[in-house]
């Protein structure tokens, strides 16, 4: 693990481009209706039920981290975008577009509007980007 030396976020990978600041969880949700944060935080909920995870809020969004980041919420005034790392595409209703980073790393993006968007299916795939955040995949293949 490298520590960036301005801000102290910790990385898989030393000198990792990241934008270099500190920045407060709270002062993402300024804008946001209540209900938003509420959903935050029930989504940070389903992330800790996968075990530690660093929350780390940055300029625009939270990113969540293990080993690496598997996924991030960007605060909205209704709604949270989000996406998580898949290490293989899936094809769920839930996903609005997959970016392909790397063939062990492609980013879901979705969007919660209310608690039931946080489905059981949505729950098992933040299960697997968490095996991601930890670098898991990287040992099956």
């Amino acid at each position: 693990m490298w520590t960036c030396p301005h801000c102290g976020r910790r990385f898989a990978n030393k000198n990792q481009t990241h934008a270099c600041g500190r920045y407060e969880l709270e002062s993402l949700f300024v804008r946001a209706d209540e209900s938003v944060r509420r959903l935050f935080d029930l989504f940070a909920e389903a992330v800790r039920e996968n075990g530690e995870v660093t929350v780390l809020p940055e300029k625009t969004r939270v990113a969540f981290q293990v080993r690496m980041s598997f996924a991030a919420l960007v605060p909205r005034r209704r709604w949270l975008d989000g996406h998580l790392v898949l290490a293989q595409t899936v094809d769920e209703p839930w996903v609005r577009k997959v970016e392909v980073i790397s063939p062990h790393n492609q980013v879901h993006h979705f969007r919660l509007r209310e608690p039931s968007d946080l489905t059981p299916a949505l729950k098992a795939r933040i299960r697997d980007a968490y095996a991601v955040g930890e670098q898991r995949h990287l040992s099956e293949t």
